[in-house]
């Protein structure tokens, strides 16, 4: 019987050995399938095909034709190397130009003669869009209005990797990079922001470790490829399946369309600014200079101020009138700039002077023409400027309809590595004592992560996509009609004269101005809201005299939380009515809007009317009053004055840097 069962054991032996080979087998071929192939392939590649529909319980499916992007420069991301072009940024081929920046004798048009969507030229307040209809925001480019560079020198002497979009059946992205721009597109998702938000809540939920940077998300027809588990796949999926239930004729809300989840007041962005100020959240230079120590001790000469009395200033318009006068005075006597020479036209050294990003253009052309405050001598200076247009970069390189800006931000980020290669200054401090200034939409998108330290100077100040109160500054966004005259119809009629309660016309950009719209179009004789105005030049007039006799001017927001109405009705003398939430206004850090304008919630529009007819009449001429004394400080001039809106914006870079800087 003992001999009966010794082969039976050897068996089992044979058996278990011949089962842990496979296995091991197994392992190994998974791991290097792995390594070849993007995760959910190599788990593919060892299922029979009659079992991979039950695989497909995890596809996201983005529609039939969807576009396959072949990203450079991300190693998490499955590319199709073979498909990726190189393309150089320096020369733009004028043959291949929708809208050529290059005239017959190869010289650069002049910026007016630039062909754009809107009327950035036209003589009144309002913009035309492609529709005939006048906005005086005017239409934000929406993906519509740029041009492929081909073959040519960069402006560093580095090659842009660009964004390549083909046909195919598979779309790889990376989340961090490229799930903000679905709210551009009409996929098959709903609200894909909120699918964003709930899947990492998800994974945040989880005990596995999280990078947001790693956290990659490849969708095509039959797959779903991720770098963590199952787990994460399956909060993936079901995500997916809730959002993907919407119909596919609709088409879907762009992420500017919906309401933001995050509402912050007035009363919250004090109190960021306060904490931001005790905390002073800046990275330590690694190592301190003498100018670091001037801006330094000047803090100490700002907060100790004494009471002044500067006739050129009104007091109730600042928080402290005091700390900005000697802060000013500081800012005159010390502050020291090294404008970069790196870069070449369009997207550097040449400022857009008229339309709705004339702020950027402006500052660009006041600073780099400045000579009290620009040294030739890096070593002399505080702060450095990066002189780019944030509306040229979009302008030249981005691919039309392509609803992908990662080429934009590549090139501003080859562009930060250029100079932390070339000059000492930016790794001395990460970039902190860097600033920019973009009035385009996208400058945040653009600057994010490389440009992270850096002062911005922003028109779109929005809490919610990283403007960080007490470092970045809101920049105002000015609609210049006349670069030669940009105070053209300055001015409006006097208090006794304006009897419009509240005037609002323009296009339906975002969830706000329908929302406003539908409460009070035709609804109040004294509530002059209309929607787009029609077109011609008596109706741009019209816009104009309508601002100049209104009492209150409301100013929503559109895509973004910016306006120019909030500028423009300073400038026409009304007080503005700010309906956008999370916004910060322009130079927040040292003026009291509430002292001025009416910031309204965006939930409280059904109740616009009684909160404005519960202003008493002293109230909204002591207001009035006040906007015409802060006009000035909103004015552009071919030679810039003392406390116009040049020295202001520099200003507040000054004064967030002196708050912000740490010594050792």
């Amino acid at each position: 019987m003992g001999y009966l069962l010794l082969p039976c054991n050897l068996c089992h032996i044979q058996t278990r050995r011949c089962l842990l080979l496979v296995g091991v087998v197994a392992f190994t071929y998974l791991i290097f399938q792995s390594l070849l192939l993007p995760y959910g392939d190599a788990l593919r590649s060892l299922l029979p095909e009659d079992a991979i529909h039950k695989y497909d319980h995890y596809n996201i499916q983005f529609g039939p034709n969807s576009p396959k992007l072949a990203t450079v420069r991300n190693p998490l991301t499955v590319l199709d190397l073979a498909n990726v072009s190189t393309t150089p940024i320096g020369k733009i081929d004028k043959g291949f130009q929708r809208d050529n920046l290059l005239n017959s004798k190869g010289e650069y048009v002049k910026e007016e003669e630039i062909p754009r969507e809107v009327d950035f030229g036209s003589e009144s307040g309002n913009n035309v869009d492609a529709n005939g209809n006048l906005e005086s925001d005017g239409t934000k480019n929406r993906a519509n209005d740029s041009i492929l560079p081909v073959d040519g020198e960069t402006s560093f002497g580095f090659p842009l990797k660009q964004q390549v979009v083909k046909p195919s059946d598979t779309n790889t992205i990376t989340l961090e990079n490229e799930l903000e721009d679905f709210g551009q597109m009409d996929l098959d998702f709903g609200e894909l922001e909120e699918f964003k938000n709930s899947s990492l809540q998800k994974l945040e939920d989880t005990d596995m470790p999280f990078n947001s940077s790693t956290f990659m998300l490849q969708t095509s027809t039959s797959t779903v490829n991720t770098i963590h588990s199952h787990q994460l796949l399956s909060n993936l999926s079901s995500s997916a399946s809730e959002t993907n239930s919407t119909s596919i004729g609709k088409r879907k809300k762009m992420k500017s369309e919906l309401p933001p989840k995050t509402v912050t007041t007035l009363e919250e962005m004090n109190r960021i600014l306060f904490r931001h100020r005790r905390s002073s959240r800046a990275m330590r230079p690694r190592r301190s200079s003498l100018r670091d120590q001037e801006i330094f001790s000047a803090k100490s000469l700002i907060v100790q101020a004494s009471a002044v009395n500067d006739p050129e200033l009104y007091a109730p318009l600042f928080r402290n009138v005091s700390m900005f006068k000697r802060s000013y005075e500081l800012m005159e006597r010390t502050l020291k700039i090294y404008v970069y020479r790196d870069g070449k036209k369009p997207i550097f050294h040449q400022p857009i002077l008229k339309g709705l990003y004339a702020s950027e253009g402006w500052f660009m052309k006041l600073m780099e023409g400045n000579k009290r405050f620009v040294v030739k001598d890096p070593r002399k200076a505080h702060l450095f400027y990066m002189p780019f247009s944030s509306r040229m970069l979009e302008y030249t390189l981005y691919v039309r309809n392509s609803h992908n800006r990662t080429n934009l931000r590549q090139f501003l980020k080859e562009y930060a590595e250029n100079i932390a290669a070339k000059y000492p200054y930016w790794n001395r401090t990460g970039g902190a004592d860097h600033f920019l200034a973009g009035c385009h939409d996208w400058a945040p998108y653009e600057t994010r992560h490389h440009m992270e330290h850096c002062i911005k100077a922003l028109c779109n100040a929005d809490v919610t996509v990283g403007f960080k109160i007490g470092r970045d500054v809101s920049l105002p966004e000015t609609y210049v009609r006349s670069a030669r005259n940009p105070l053209r119809d300055l001015g409006g009629k006097p208090a006794s004269q304006r009897h419009i309660l509240a005037f609002y016309a323009g296009n339906m950009h975002g969830y706000v101005r329908p929302i406003l719209l539908k409460y009070w179009k035709d609804k109040n004789p004294d509530m002059k809201i209309f929607g787009p105005m029609p077109p011609g030049v008596a109706s741009k007039m019209n816009y104009i005299q309508h601002m100049k006799s209104s009492k209150y001017c409301i100013c929503p927001k559109g895509y973004e939380v910016n306006s120019p109405r909030v500028v423009e009705a300073i400038f026409y003398e009304c007080v503005p009515v700010i309906i956008s939430d999370n916004f910060v206004p322009p130079f927040f850090e040292v003026l009291d809007w509430e002292a001025f304008s009416v910031i309204v919630a965006e939930k409280d529009i059904p109740n616009l009317q009684d909160i404005l007819l519960s202003i008493p009449k002293d109230r909204y001429l002591e207001m009035q009053l006040r906007v015409r004394k802060v006009q000035k400080h909103f004015l552009w001039h071919a030679k810039p004055l003392k406390y116009d809106l040049f020295h202001m914006t520099l200003h507040s870079i000054w004064y967030n840097r002196v708050f912000q800087i740490k010594l050792r």
